[in-house]
């Protein structure tokens, strides 16, 4: 299944949901709407087409007749083989069960139906015998694949409902979660809890990104990819804003940025639902405006429309919509980021629009009355002049958004605001921040005022989305950053406290460098330069120098590669806050086994962001030489353990060391693989490496949940040892 694009958001893929006793890999229920339809639906419409078109008389030399009779078997065969999905889903889905099996059974007879009609192995006593072929019954064979395709369409829309089904149910476990996890007291509890609402999130990230994949409507899709965008960011966000809270509980801030965190996820939860199910909370409507762009590409749709039929609509209607259009304009002329220039240009288009408005009102008039060719000239030149007039309107538009836009990004690109809260956090300074937090709020303003205004100017619905999303983002985004940095502030020496900052500017920079590339793709769209897409995911180009990747060439991801890449960062993520989590129970933060394992997870953090498009690996080489280090790293921390394992019992320290080989082989195997050449097959060897990184995260987080259990085992048997020597000495001495 493919990805979300995205902003990009939470990646998608297919997670294996179950599987029918015909032991199919049924992935998510929505493996039937898009692996039935192209593997068997699609084929069945040009073979029964086939079939249908089969002309009587035509001449029916042996090569004809065994090729209609395969076709026939071919259609037979492949709806037996959806039958058998379709079945599978039935049997998991008892309320539906009825349903698709009375459809499964019908597709099923069709099927048979056809294969006998095509049936011609006995033509040479077809008269005699009087059997009944495509010869003598063309319209069974159209009545048959009529049932038939009704019958897959039903299946398909059942399974549908089986989808959103397993979507809604999904979310509503994620949502039980959050609530125990809002409520939670302890961080040991904390700890069991966020580690089901990982996999909770894991599974509800598949589900919503197959369903993503699924929608035909660009602007739907757009807003699912907003939404798990936003899920995807604020779960690793949970983690430090919740372990803070725990850390510090007497804090006010500390819970206010809690609680903007599960704010955020559950509106965008609830988006998502609202997306899938295809209809609004208590019947609300969607009452954001158009925007500039979209309001004037309509407006000249309805004057051009003049020319067919002069009575296509009312002069009143035409005058309000243009005044709705300049009304919208008053975005850019009262904003206090537009220049002088700007402003007057954008007024005095303005103002030309009513005028030549008015003319082709006029000339519009007497066309009704006149059908004489001067006037029909003069109508025609009436509609040019104000298409120009707004063409240069949306000119000016587009310029004074996208200088402002790319201006404040080129300012801001430094990030010296956030550098100096996170400095006045550790040195406690309440004056400094306060300064800075106004600082970043006028910051914030500025940003917020300039994605609405790139909405005006956007081009297309999807981009208007990824504006409004934008503008939200940095909207609460900017909030929670406040908030974590008085936290910090208030409690300097906090690792924890700092660590929440640190998530909160790289959320507020990841938006930044998104910006970046919506402006480009905007500008693409204005400039007719839509043909490059800037996906969610980026394989970047190989360096010249590296020897390893001389033969790669840029491979460009299809949705399936992307959301088998975005799955696996995805799960990469969660497994390094796993072993973040474990690494905070070590009392000892200094041991060689606790920095071997941080400096995996950070790196690991990184691999997981390369899959979005972000963080600091830029290039292939970037990735190959982390890889590279990941696995040197992991070496090391299994000679680590292998040293603390000397101290143990033996059944202990065999148990510890069957871990530790399982480790090495997959260091080694990874080591391989970034040595390893693929001819132009970047996205194989990313694939590759990240399931093995994968793989190693997962048994680092039970490393180190082991090596904590034993070592504080350890550490008893020395407490007890000391304590009944101790006794023995005071009874010697008594």
């Amino acid at each position: 299944m493919a990805a979300s694009p995205g902003p990009a958001g939470v990646g998608g893929a297919g997670a294996v949901y179950g599987s029918g006793s015909s032991g199919f890999a049924l992935d998510s229920g929505l493996e039937i709407k898009t692996r039935s339809v192209e593997q068997t639906l699609l084929p069945l419409v040009s073979q029964i087409t086939t079939l249908i078109n089969h002309k009587d008389n035509t001449k029916k030399s042996d090569k004809t007749l065994q090729a209609i009779q395969r076709v026939g078997q071919a259609v037979n065969l492949a709806v037996g083989r959806f039958v058998k999905v379709g079945e599978a889903i039935a049997n998991e889905n008892w309320d539906l069960k009825e349903e698709i099996n009375i459809a499964c059974i019908e597709a099923k007879q069709a099927g048979e139906t056809i294969a006998a009609l095509t049936d011609i192995t006995n033509l040479n006593h077809l008269e005699s015998d009087g059997q009944i072929t495509i010869f003598t019954d063309k319209t069974g064979v159209i009545k048959a694949a009529r049932l038939l395709l009704s019958s897959v369409t039903k299946v398909l829309l059942l399974a549908d409902r089986v989808v959103i089904k397993q979507i809604i149910t999904s979310r509503n476990k994620v949502l039980a979660t959050m609530e125990r996890l809002e409520k939670v007291n302890s961080f040991q509890e904390f700890v069991q809890i966020f580690s089901q609402f990982g996999n909770e999130m894991v599974e509800f990230a598949h589900l919503s990104g197959d369903r993503q994949n699924d929608l035909k409507d660009e602007k739907k899709k757009a807003k699912m990819a907003a939404a798990r965008a936003v899920l995807e960011k604020c779960t690793m966000m949970l983690l430090t804003a919740s372990k803070t809270c725990l850390r510090h509980p007497n804090c006010e801030s500390a819970h206010k940025n809690k609680e903007g965190v599960f704010d955020r996820m559950k509106v965008a939860l609830d988006k998502v639902i609202e997306i899938v199910t295809d209809c609004k909370p208590n019947g609300e409507t969607d009452i954001s405006s158009i925007s500039i762009f979209t309001g004037i590409k309509e407006f000249k749709m309805n004057i051009e429309a003049l020319r067919e039929n002069l009575y296509f609509q009312s002069k009143e209607n035409l005058s309000v919509t243009l005044e709705v259009i300049l009304e919208r304009t008053e975005d850019f002329t009262d904003s206090a980021y537009t220049s002088h220039e700007h402003r007057e240009r954008i007024l005095e288009l303005s103002t030309q629009a009513r005028m030549e408005l008015q003319q082709l009102i006029s000339v519009w008039i007497q066309a009704q009355s006149k059908k004489t060719k001067s006037i029909a000239e003069e109508l025609e030149l009436s509609i040019l002049k104000i298409s120009h007039s707004l063409n240069e309107l949306k000119k000016e538009l587009h310029s004074t958004a996208t200088q402002l836009a790319a201006d404040l990004l080129k300012y801001h690109a430094d990030h010296v605001v956030l550098k100096a809260l996170k400095l006045t956090g550790v040195e406690g300074n309440l004056e400094a921040l306060a300064e800075y937090a106004c600082k970043l709020s006028e910051q914030k303003e500025q940003l917020v005022e300039t994605c609405r205004l790139l909405r005006h100017i956007s081009g297309t619905e999807p981009l208007e989305i990824t504006c409004i999303h934008a503008e939200e983002t940095f909207q609460v985004t900017g909030q929670q950053i406040i908030s974590a940095a008085e936290t910090l502030t208030l409690h300097p020496s906090s690792k924890i406290a700092k660590e929440n900052l640190d998530v909160f500017c790289e959320a507020w920079e990841s938006q930044i460098s998104d910006m970046s590339t919506l402006l480009r793709e905007i500008n693409d769209v204005f400039e007719g330069r839509r043909g490059e897409k800037y996906g969610y995911l980026s394989l970047p180009k190989p360096m010249k120098n590296n020897a390893n990747l001389k033969s790669l060439k840029p491979d460009k991801p299809d949705s399936e590669e992307q959301a088998k890449i975005a799955k696996l960062g995805l799960k990469l993520g969660l497994l390094t806050s796993d072993a973040d989590c474990e690494i905070e129970k070590w009392e000892d933060q200094e041991n060689e086994i606790v920095q071997y394992g941080r400096n995996m997870s950070s790196m690991a953090y990184s691999l997981y962001l390369f899959t979005r498009g972000e963080g600091p690996l830029k290039t292939s080489q970037d990735l190959i030489h982390q890889l590279e280090v990941f696995a040197a790293e992991g070496l090391k921390l299994t000679a680590s353990v292998q040293a603390f394992s000397k101290q143990l019992k033996d059944d202990d320290k065999l148990m510890l060391l069957l871990e530790i080989n399982k480790l090495i082989p997959l260091c080694h195997q990874l080591q391989t693989v970034t040595k390893t050449s693929l001819q132009n097959k970047v996205f194989l060897k990313v694939d590759k490496c990240i399931t093995k990184t994968r793989s190693m995260m997962a048994l680092l987080v039970q490393l180190l949940s082991l090596c904590y259990k034993l070592l504080k085992k350890l550490q008893m048997e020395n407490n007890r040892w000391v304590s009944v020597t101790n006794k023995d000495t005071m009874d010697g001495k008594t």
